[in-house]
């Protein structure tokens, strides 16, 4: 069984820094793609941004220049930095990975984790 676990949330002030790590664990032969999504209350969930296997990277326009997504692929783990954060970036965020085991493809969110930027 294949499971991703958040961690890294919290409550940050206006311009503070959090990084998140999302760890893949369980019987899994690579991690093809890796994204963090985040929802508001009362709103759907977004995509923030997105890594390939081969390091290729996209970004929602609201967190260009500010986040930074990577991926360290011996430890199966993602991580997303996030700088100069704004009150608006207030959110659960989510990691999301499609994993290829057992001869097959299949996708996996975690359970979220909060981030709360306020002063």
């Amino acid at each position: 069984q294949v499971q991703l676990v958040e961690s890294g949330g919290g409550l940050v002030q206006p311009g503070g820094s959090l990084r998140l790590s999302c760890a893949a664990s369980g019987s899994i032969f690579s991690i093809n793609f890796m994204g963090w999504y985040r929802q508001a209350p009362g709103k759907e969930r977004e995509l923030v941004a997105t890594i390939t296997n081969g390091g290729s990277t996209n970004y929602a326009e609201s967190v260009k220049g500010r986040f930074t997504i990577s991926r360290d692929n011996a430890k199966n783990t993602g991580y997303l930095q996030m700088n100069s954060l704004k009150p608006e970036d207030t959110a659960v965020y989510y990691c999301n990975a499609l994993i290829h085991r057992d001869g097959r493809f299949d996708g996996y969110w975690g359970q979220g984790t909060q981030v709360t930027v306020s002063s």
